[in-house]
């Protein structure tokens, strides 16, 4: 009996896993809580108040380091770049490996967590 018993608890715990997984994706509020949890101690998007980072209301489209009144960094400030999902992808990835000198040193290792912001980003 008892040699069932871990095989069993291991297959319902990858079950719930898998669950959860899906019903994280499925979450449209997924994006947003990440972004408070993650983002949020330092970039505003309710608001257009900047913080210890500029506000991120209207960042997709925008060019990188042109928020006024937001000291950026002279490397965000030289580096051309236009905020798109895919230098977002790539930027909030390794933000140093992206913009050597960037202030911005926090990482989001997990690709479907930076898909979750980005398209939360992207909402209206």
């Amino acid at each position: 009996m008892r040699n069932l018993v871990l095989p069993a608890l291991t297959m319902i715990a990858a079950t719930w896993a898998t669950d959860l997984s899906v019903a994280q994706e499925a979450d449209p509020g997924s994006g947003e809580r990440l972004f408070r949890q993650r983002c949020g101690a330092c970039h505003q998007i309710a608001t257009t108040r900047n913080g210890a980072g500029p506000h991120l209301q209207g960042v997709v489209g925008r060019a990188a380091a042109s928020v006024e009144g937001f000291n950026y960094s002279p490397a965000l400030r030289d580096s051309g770049i236009t905020w798109t999902s895919e230098t977002l992808e790539t930027y909030l990835a390794n933000p140093t490996a992206m913009v050597g000198g960037t202030r911005m040193v926090q990482r989001f290792n997990n690709a479907e967590e930076r898909r979750a912001i980005i398209e939360f980003l992207n909402s209206p």
